[in-house]
């Protein structure tokens, strides 16, 4: 009954459930493969209405998943990674929006990715999985969407590759949503965007456990896998934010000469051994690879490109991000303008980095419900 109360006044969705959509299909991807008996696993919250018009798809970063809100069961300590966003009365408001977010193809969360057994042989995929793109993730979540029987989307909305994916979706479906909301994104990574990434690959390719990616049924890469997780870590910080938090403050003292004795050192600590734990190594791989890929005009011609869009759009960039800096957001948002599309563009005020939307952030929370709204 505690945990039921709590529940209530934080104006949770409640006690929510991860289903599973098999693809009608195989999935033709970019690379020319095809992916084959593909699986989606998705959650939703609240109400799809009578006209199937008030639908909202939320599309998650490199490390997300299906989980966006609610709790899995009473005993669950944490919510879903938006629950500061997603729930009654909050910016995405589920009295008002049907709310749809899957995890990605490629992922490790229930969707099928590389630790997925492969139809032809019975054994997790490994290097064998195919390489994929956000216009995968994309065309698979189409599917999804059709599978609910949901024409048109009111809005898509992401943040970090998640605004990649909203930014795909406007213009390979340009008719079947009405507003797009991308959050601290890029239309293409820049080198050191991209050499973050190529570090964190590194990392789990030179731990002799990766195997060549055939370690499933073994721990796995977990030491090169906690590298690549503090490496990023650092990146959704920033230096303000961290100085505040950690400064030079002493956490522990031992007679060792390089264990952890700074908080920064422990907190970097904890948070690597904490997400191997819940992520599978090759799918840091592959979705990354997706990532530094992502490039909406490879050909060139960016104008010819959106000019698609027809979707009212929201770009939003935060002050102290680093790792995604206000410019690739204004420069998201004058492409979109120089195409004739209608967009609206705000720098928020922040110290917490990149991570700055995934927290309680009541500016960002406003803008987002005015704008759906």
């Amino acid at each position: 009954m505690a945990q039921a109360l709590r529940l209530e006044e934080k104006r949770t969705v409640g006690l929510v459930e991860t289903r599973s959509f098999p693809l009608p299909g195989p999935l033709p991807l970019d690379s020319g493969e095809v992916l084959e008996e593909p699986v989606l696993a998705y959650e939703t919250y609240g109400r799809l209405n009578k006209k199937r018009d008030n639908a909202i798809l939320i599309c998650h970063a490199l490390t997300g998943d299906a989980h966006a809100a609610g709790y899995h069961s009473p005993r669950d300590r944490k919510p879903g990674w938006w629950e500061t966003m997603i729930g009654p009365g909050k910016g995405i408001d589920t009295d008002r929006f049907f709310v749809i977010c899957s995890n990605v193809i490629g992922g490790c969360k229930g969707s099928t990715g590389p630790s997925s057994p492969n139809p032809r042989t019975g054994r997790p995929y490994g290097l064998a999985f195919p390489l994929i793109t956000i216009g995968d993730m994309v065309r698979a979540q189409a599917q999804l969407v059709d599978y609910l029987g949901i024409e048109t989307l009111h809005g898509v909305v992401g943040g970090s590759m998640g605004g990649m994916q909203v930014l795909q979706w406007a213009v390979s479906y340009p008719e079947r949503l009405k507003k797009a909301v991308v959050i601290a994104s890029a239309l293409a990574h820049n080198a050191q965007q991209i050499a973050f990434n190529e570090v964190g690959r590194r990392a789990i390719m030179a731990d002799p456990a990766w195997r060549n990616g055939d370690y499933y049924g073994t721990p796995g890469p977990r030491a090169g896998l906690a590298v690549a997780r503090m490496v990023g870590h650092i990146t959704y910080l920033c230096r303000e934010g961290m100085d505040r938090k950690f400064g030079r403050r002493i956490q522990h003292k031992t007679g060792d000469k390089f264990s952890p004795s700074f908080a920064v050192e422990s907190y970097l600590s904890y948070q690597g051994q904490s997400f191997i734990e819940r992520f599978d190594a090759n799918s840091y791989l592959y979705i990354t690879k997706a990532i530094d890929n992502f490039n909406l005009a490879p050909a060139g011609n960016l104008e010819a490109v959106l000019a698609r869009v027809r979707a009212e759009t929201l770009v939003v960039s935060f002050t102290s991000d680093w790792l995604y800096p206000s410019y690739q957001s204004q420069e998201i948002a004058a492409a979109l303008k120089e195409a004739g599309c209608r967009v609206d563009y705000w720098e928020l005020v922040s110290d917490y980095g990149h991570d700055a939307f995934l927290i309680e952030n009541p500016p960002l929370s406003a803008l987002v419900r005015d704008f759906l709204s």
